[in-house]
């Protein structure tokens, strides 16, 4: 059976410096009306929960039609300023090469992500990191609240057994979801968590980043 890379996005493949704030707080008013005071914290969360949770802190009230409306807002929003979004943010550095060098192999890869699936493929596609995932196969914030659920989808879909997969993030939440998920996780210190703490949270391997292609591959192989 082909083995799966599974990859989380913000500040694992990309960063957006700022602007998938000002585009979550721009989809945010439409669908509520409101200008959000603040947002709930997003590290590693799933904008499902992070919807409910900034509804509470604006004492909105939370349904999954809200949700629908504003993941729908979402993913519009990062259509309209695709090119703004191109402009501030970037892809991390060897992030294109790695997925290529993998493609290469044979290995089959998709992304494991909170964000809504309009949003993830805008925001794929505008750093060039789209070519070589099987977008299909992934999971996005529609399909779940947590890590863990959102692995689950992804191998269902992807019909890949779990001593098959390998997941990619940035934070103790994605090393969590995936140790709970029973998949081996390769952590990468690109976001706000430093490599110690993602070796403290049990990650299986960690990596300072994704420049180093050929020690990135190793890391993402081995094991099978």
């Amino acid at each position: 059976m082909t083995k799966l890379v599974l990859w989380d996005i913000d500040h694992t493949l990309m960063a957006t410096r700022g602007l998938g704030r000002e585009l979550w707080a721009q989809a945010f008013h439409e669908v509520t009306g409101v200008e959000p005071r603040e947002q709930a914290s997003v590290t590693g969360s799933t904008e499902r929960v992070i919807l409910r949770e900034t509804a509470r802190l604006h004492e909105l009230p939370y349904s999954d039609e809200l949700f629908e409306s504003f993941a729908h807002a979402l993913g519009a929003v990062h259509v309209r300023r695709a090119a703004e979004l191109r402009e501030r943010g970037h892809a991390l550095p060897g992030a294109a090469a790695v997925l290529a060098r993998l493609a290469e192999q044979g290995l089959r890869q998709t992304v494991v992500t909170g964000n809504v699936r309009g949003a993830a493929e805008v925001k794929l596609a505008v750093f060039g990191l789209d070519d070589h995932l099987r977008l299909d196969d992934g999971a996005y914030g529609e399909d779940g609240e947590q890590r863990p659920e959102l692995l689950r989808v992804a191998l269902e879909r992807s019909s890949t057994r779990r001593e098959d997969a390998v997941f990619l993030g940035d934070t103790p939440a994605d090393v969590a979801g995936g140790l709970e998920a029973g998949v081996r996780v390769v952590a990468v210190a690109t976001g706000r968590t430093s490599a110690g703490e993602l070796r403290e949270a049990g990650a299986d391997t960690v990596l300072d980043g994704l420049t180093d292609t050929d020690g990135a591959l190793t890391a993402i192989v081995t094991g099978w």
